[in-house]
């Protein structure tokens, strides 16, 4: 019985020496996201009013080029041939303090408003529906959880696939 005791004590104490440790920012999130480049599989766009969903249409679906989103450890990040132009845009990550959204500075031209060439932060204030080993699914756009039974909304879905 003793021995047992001593044997559960030293556990204990190992267990607390293990979890008191400080550790490094190795997150979880930081390494799928950053593990390799992500590339775009979809994009879809959603339009409500109120909660009521109206519209439906996927982007991109006749597009040649490789849509590639690169997020790098040191917070750098690169979206290749967006919106399919080939171009490489470039800005910074991070993630909001809850872990829920993903925060991009990067400027981009959008010439699929109306016609228009404009520029545009895209992934400012993304949500993150799926962060795994395989894919990344961001929400953009009118995400905000507060609206009224009128308010017209329109949310962009993008899903993303590690690709070898």
């Amino acid at each position: 019985m003793k021995k047992n005791l001593i044997v559960f004590v030293l556990a204990g104490l190992v267990i607390l020496l293990v979890n008191s440790c400080k550790k490094d920012d190795q997150s979880s999130l930081n390494r799928l996201l950053t593990l390799s480049p992500w590339t775009l599989a979809s994009v879809q766009v959603f339009t409500y009013v109120g909660s009521s969903l109206v519209e439906t249409d996927t982007l991109n679906t006749t597009c040649l080029l490789t849509q590639k989103f690169t997020f790098n450890p040191d917070q750098s990040c690169t979206y290749a041939n967006f919106i399919c132009r080939d171009t490489t845009n470039k800005g910074q990550w991070q993630f909001s303090d809850d872990k829920v959204t993903l925060q991009s500075n990067m400027v981009c031209r959008d010439t699929t408003n109306a016609g228009r060439d404009t520029t545009d932060k895209p992934f400012l204030n993304s949500q993150i529906i799926t962060l795994g080993g395989y894919s990344l699914v961001l929400q953009t756009g009118d995400v905000n959880s507060y609206y009224t039974s009128t308010t017209k909304r329109v949310i962009k879905r993008w899903g993303f696939i590690h690709q070898d």
